[in-house]
């Protein structure tokens, strides 16, 4: 499990961000890698539970080896009961001539999720009301689901639905879901890259949606990425645990089963929306001022990204933060969820997916991991007026100019390290970047000046 650490022969996330800000790593061809990993994805009849959940995990798997777990149907979580297994074969609408009209081998959210398995044959008027369209996009397919209610659906092109009133199909319909439905389990994924200490930064992703780039595959394949470049790197600060589960009831199970486990996380992330279009999104967290927070939004700020506050709806961000847990969880994406028409459609396909954003979030993740693994708060020791610099070799011989960036950085770290504030808060005020400022502070402690 190598990675781009590995590829690249850096010691440490601080390393390899340098060798990417100096464009010695290939971001390009990364994110040409990630894309296609997204490709082999794509097809998986992912839902909460079922041989799709078990497949995903099985393709993360040779990219970053997984240990599984599960519970069985019926496991009590908090609020939230596990529920049946659904297994998905096939799902098809047939007109009477045996021209196939609907076919879920042509796309995966043909189907309502969690659709009953049923056989019939029925008139349109019959079918209405299983059959679910996007009038204002009538090309795309819309993303359905039925996790606890007990129905059978299709998701269908509005223009074809149209066809078939317009009689270009024979009627009655042969309509069938081929699907197992009951007792089995609820399946996720885990990796844990050790280090210093046992306590941990948590990273998650939802793996529950079926043919789904954006919103599902993004956040898979840059977890997994990130998950084997950690691995690749010789020092870590933070032990770093992946969780790659079914959206909500997932995440609740696995707080349900790791009460000792969740106390060791320090900070937390949400990744999901990242290759698709617009700038980085940060939602902080509910409490909003978490260490994790200030790291992402610094490095989100730093990239013209926004900023957004807590709100009680998104991703699993909504669990880890609740009060009964009150994780520091913040999550990272570009737009959210709801702010373009391709959420929950067909539309968010691979086409809609840009490998230039996969590597580029992938760069933004490992700035935000490089924050986590260096902030310090540092001590001036000799805060009486500004030192001498050159002649400790920190300034150029040659005065009457400008300072250049390392020397500015310095000066920053040196009026704001009266050792309660912290790297990144300096360069958050500075207006530069954490890499900046941590190496002002590397050369700064090697000599009488910084503690």
């Amino acid at each position: 499990m190598t990675g781009v650490a590995g590829t690249q022969g850096h010691g440490g996330v601080a390393g390899l961000v340098d060798a990417v800000r100096a464009g010695e790593v290939d971001l390009a061809a990364l994110g040409e890698s990630m894309h296609a990993r997204m490709a082999e994805l794509y097809p998986v009849p992912r839902s909460l539970t079922g041989d799709g959940v078990r497949a995903t995990l099985d393709l993360l798997d040779a990219v970053a080896p997984l240990e599984r777990h599960s519970v069985p149907t019926g496991y009590q979580a908090y609020d939230w009961t596990v529920t049946d297994e659904w297994s998905l074969r096939r799902a098809t609408i047939t007109d009477a001539d045996g021209r196939v009209v609907v076919d879920t081998d042509d796309h995966t959210l043909h189907v309502v999720g969690y659709s009953t398995p049923v056989r019939a044959t029925l008139s349109l008027e019959e079918m209405r009301g299983h059959l679910h369209t996007l009038p204002d996009h009538p090309d795309w397919i819309p993303y359905r689901t039925s996790y606890y209610h007990r129905r059978w659906g299709f998701c269908l092109p509005h223009r074809l639905l149209e066809r078939m009133e317009a009689g270009e199909f024979t009627a009655p319909y042969d309509v069938v879901v081929d699907a197992d439905l009951g007792p089995g389990e609820l399946t996720w994924g885990e990796l844990v890259v050790p280090g210093e200490t046992d306590e941990e930064v948590m990273v998650t992703a939802h793996l529950c949606h079926p043919s789904i780039a954006n919103d599902n595959l993004s956040g898979l394949v840059l977890a997994t990425e990130l998950a084997r470049t950690l691995a690749g790197l010789g020092r870590r600060r933070w032990t770093y645990r992946f969780l790659f589960a079914p959206g909500t009831v997932g995440s609740v199970v696995w707080l349900a089963q790791n009460v000792e486990g969740r106390e060791r996380i320090r900070h937390g992330l949400v990744l999901t929306g990242l290759g698709g279009p617009g700038p980085l999104v940060h939602k902080r967290s509910r409490r909003g001022d978490r260490e994790v927070d200030r790291a992402v939004g610094h490095v989100v700020a730093r990239r013209g990204g926004e900023q957004r506050d807590y709100s009680p709806w998104g991703y699993d961000e909504r669990q880890f933060n609740a009060l009964g847990f009150d994780l520091p969880f913040a999550r990272l994406s570009r737009t959210p969820h709801n702010e373009y028409p391709e959420y929950h459609t067909s539309a968010d396909d691979l086409s809609y997916v840009r490998p230039a954003e996969l590597a580029d979030a992938f760069a933004a993740l490992l700035e935000v991991v490089d924050v986590l693994e260096n902030d310090a708060t540092p001590r001036n020791l000799q805060p009486h007026g500004e030192p001498q610099l050159g002649k400790r070799g920190l300034y150029p011989t040659t005065g009457g100019q400008a300072a250049n960036e390392a020397v500015m950085a310095m000066l920053w770290v040196l009026a704001y390290a009266d050792g309660a504030t912290s790297l990144v808060d300096i360069a958050t005020r500075a207006d530069v970047d954490f890499a900046a400022v941590r190496h002002a502070a590397d050369r700064l402690s090697r000599t009488d000046l910084l503690a």
